[in-house]
């Protein structure tokens, strides 16, 4: 690691907020004559992935630069008072917690502006219908990456409602505009649900911030509840619990995320389920767990209750689409399949313990990296063949695809046993720990109850094993009929390759080295659960 100095730490830090904003604003205006090549197209996609680029290497430098020897403490601060009458201020900054996810936020946007870029140019001498404005696009990615940023560095409640609300929009516009069939009811109905949502979380957050007469969270962690009664603390973590869990998302409030995958744009659908997601559960582990720990002691058994329940609803509803003569869609099968991995990271926050958040912290940076690799791959399936319906994929293009497109089908095996939890994986650290700390949880949580809540999402995981085997199988598997000529597409493509490589290698590393991600979440857990951060 290199030494760098906290005020260069603190304009890095902020130009990771800033910069995409900027950025957006820049796409939307004329490209100078010299940067439009042959292509203004071209031109505003290479925008794209200059500053999205550009944000990627700020946060590896913020890596380098991050005092790994005090991972719990905040670094690269910034304060700065902006609504003095309330008492709000623009508060940066960065912990072990938030560190890992600023990056997995910076690395998937970018390869999926590099990944639209490339394409793009793969695909110029292609007629193609005109469609939406590319500038748009570029800006409302940029505009979204600036919001999820701003969601995991801001240490205000109010600034962090604010980020929290900025990603619906672009989210949105990128599912009507750019989405697939449904696409206008899908995008509605992520818009409604969320919004809704974010409504009661508003009022529990100001509900906090005027009794405990702050809005700075690690005031309020530090506080670790003092300052707030008990009852006030239950309507707290019910309102902003319900708006967060809205955003994870948590069974029964679910019913958003399939649609709004399967109608989605391929890039739409990795950002969504590899960044947007993690937004809720990280308000969870960074507001309510330190801020109201008596407010959600109280309510954790049943978060692990619905978890768990989110476990097995969602691998049933996988194995209910992946069945044959079913019709399911893979894109929806693999929302559904979130819907599970993300119970998973609920039940480690609900143990309230450092072994389950550790997992739940792990769970949600390996979903995001396998999850936006499933979907690039899906994303490849449907480009080639025009469908995502799995009978289709089985019977006409996907048989035998590992001899059709070798590489293709083992990426999708790969991703998918990833995916399962195989040991030696990224999947296999956050759910083992999850399992672990519901096995021993809090001191004033019922074990057995817990233990209840364990046995049931252990075997969620053999479900999942189970449908996840049954897609590979299906789609990869089997001798190519020699009767009728077979449709024949591309292996994985140079653009595919430099996209998806990344992905690759971190749920390798992380999955042999968890050390890497733990030596950063752990002491950070450990000083947020005993107290506050420093």
């Amino acid at each position: 690691m290199i030494d760098i100095n906290e005020s260069v730490m603190q304009v890095l830090l902020a130009f990771l907020v800033v910069g995409p904003l900027l950025g957006a604003v820049a796409a939307l205006l004329p490209a100078p004559p010299g940067l439009k090549g042959k292509s203004p197209e071209q031109a505003v996609l290479r925008h794209g992935v200059t500053v999205t680029g550009a944000v990627l290497l700020a946060a590896v430098v913020l890596v380098l630069g991050f005092d790994h020897d005090h991972p719990s403490k905040m670094q690269a601060s910034t304060d700065i008072s902006w609504i003095p009458a309330l008492d709000v201020r623009i508060h940066l900054g960065i912990d072990g917690i938030s560190l890992p996810l600023l990056v997995l936020t910076a690395l998937l946007t970018f390869l999926c502006a590099l990944y639209s870029y490339l394409k793009q140019r793969h695909e110029r001498l292609t007629p193609r219908a005109p469609g939406p404005s590319p500038k748009a696009f570029v800006a409302l990615l940029l505009v979204l990456e600036s919001g999820t940023l701003a969601t995991f560095a801001v240490l205000d409640l109010i600034l962090f409602f604010l980020a929290f609300e900025m990603v619906l929009i672009p989210m949105y516009f990128l599912i009507a505009r750019w989405g697939g069939e449904g696409r206008a009811g899908a995008a509605w109905k992520f818009i409604l649900f969320t919004l809704l949502g974010s409504v009661v979380m508003l009022l529990g957050l100001l509900l906090i911030g005027i009794t405990a007469g702050t809005f700075d969270m690690v005031a309020l962690a530090t506080d670790n509840g003092r300052s707030l009664t008990t009852s006030v603390q239950v309507i707290a973590v019910l309102a902003i619990g319900l708006g967060l869990a809205v955003k994870t998302p948590m069974w029964p409030l679910h019913s958003w995320l399939p649609d709004a995958h399967t109608a989605a744009p391929t890039v739409g659908s990795v950002l969504l389920a590899g960044v947007l997601l993690k937004m809720g559960t990280y308000g969870f582990i960074r507001i309510l767990l330190p801020v109201a720990p008596e407010g959600f002691r109280i309510f954790a058994p049943y978060l692990a209750a619905f978890a768990v329940v989110g476990i097995i609803y969602g691998s049933l509803a996988c194995l209910a689409l992946a069945r044959r003569g079913a019709k399911g869609d893979l894109k929806r099968l693999i929302a559904y399949s979130s819907v599970g991995h993300m119970g998973f990271v609920l039940l480690g926050v609900a143990t309230m313990t450092p072994t389950g958040v550790n997992g739940a912290l792990f769970a949600n940076i390996a979903h995001g990296l396998i999850t936006g690799l499933l979907f690039f791959v899906v994303g490849a399936l449907k480009d080639r063949t025009g469908t995502t319906d799995l009978d289709t994929l089985a019977e006409e293009s996907g048989h035998a695809l590992y001899g059709k497109a070798p590489r293709l089908g083992g990426l999708l095996a790969f991703a998918a046993v990833a995916s399962l939890g195989l040991p030696g994986l990224a999947g296999f650290w956050g759910e083992m720990l999850a399992l672990f700390g519901a096995f021993d949880p809090h001191d004033n949580l019922s074990r057995p109850a817990f233990l209840t809540f364990m046995a049931i999402a252990a075997f969620g995981t053999l479900l999942t094993a189970a449908y996840m085997l049954i897609v590979v199988r299906r789609v990869c598997m089997g001798a190519v009929p020699q009767e009728a000529p077979q449709p024949k597409f591309a292996d994985v493509r140079t653009y595919e390759f430099a996209a998806w490589t990344p992905l690759v290698a971190l749920t390798v590393v992380a999955g042999l080295w968890p050390r890497t991600l733990l030596g950063l979440t752990d002491p950070a857990v450990q000083q947020l659960l005993s107290g506050g951060t420093r």
